[in-house]
């Protein structure tokens, strides 16, 4: 097991109970066995991330996702702007007179 896995549970635990404010950070850097400057920033880093702390990547693979999107349509409207011009002139062509 990483080092990483092994403070995520901590990290969570200690971030909930610093939001509830039911206890003091002294005391729940003392419950959780961590420095009180370390519960304060991973209270502050809740505040300031809150969706991708808990979200476990699902927002990068949104945006990827979406730049996937962006480069399909672009091309299409690409390919679009050239048939569009094809046709123009192909029309410009044509007999008017036609009964």
């Amino acid at each position: 097991m990483s080092a990483g896995y092994r403070w995520l549970g901590p990290f969570r635990m200690v971030s909930i109970e610093a939001i509830k404010n039911s206890r003091t950070t002294a005391q729940i850097a003392k419950d959780f066995d961590v420095h009180p400057v370390q519960v304060s920033d991973w209270k502050k880093q809740i505040f300031e991330n809150t969706v991708e702390s808990f979200s476990c990547g699902k927002k990068k693979k949104t945006e990827e996702q979406l730049s996937a999107e962006k480069e399909r349509l672009h091309t299409k409207i690409g390919q679009q702007a050239i048939e569009i011009n094809f046709l123009r002139k192909k029309s410009k062509q044509l007999p008017t007179g036609i009964n």
